[in-house]
């Protein structure tokens, strides 16, 4: 399957998720957040196109990953290539982070099976668009006070929106 990624692998992160971890920065944005910090993954044409088998070939061969964080972009523009890399990572025992300009409750009510079969492969998802008013450096894991991190079993469990807790 391919998948289009607005740049090589990120390794070894400490910023985008607790632990050492992957970032797969996918390409295609359409919410055009005002001060986006990564306003070259905005066009849908951008980057470049990799298959998802290349990816996984990469990912089995780093070490001591704690997980993946998916970030762009928009990763729920690609959720099938995303879920099908989100599925191999949870069979390494890595956790799974994504970032989306979409909020919980917007995935919801898409109903899109395709965003469910993603969103099934989340471990925590940091959901709502960058509103550069609410900006805040103090903000762990997010760049504005909008935006929630949210632990997507336990909201699934619990029929509400729970947030993650370190």
């Amino acid at each position: 399957m391919k998948i289009r990624l607005a740049s090589s692998l990120t390794r070894d992160s400490i910023v985008d998720g607790p632990g050492l971890r992957t970032v797969l920065w996918t390409q295609g944005c359409k919410h055009h957040c005002i001060g986006c910090h990564n306003p070259g993954t905005h066009p849908l044409d951008g980057g470049f196109e990799t298959s998802t088998e290349e990816i996984m070939e990469t990912l089995k061969t780093l070490k001591l990953q704690k997980g993946i964080t998916f970030s762009g972009g928009e990763p729920f523009l690609q959720p099938e290539a995303c879920a099908e890399i989100a599925r191999f990572c949870h069979n390494l025992n890595w956790d799974v982070w994504v970032y989306t300009g979409y909020t919980y409750e917007e995935i919801l009510a898409n109903n899109n099976s395709l965003w469910n079969e993603f969103l099934e492969e989340i471990d925590v998802l940091i959901d709502g668009p960058f509103i550069l008013e609410k900006k805040d450096f103090t903000l762990l894991y997010r760049g504005s006070s909008n935006q929630r991190i949210i632990d997507v079993n336990l909201s699934k469990k619990n029929n509400k929106i729970v947030f993650w807790e370190q």
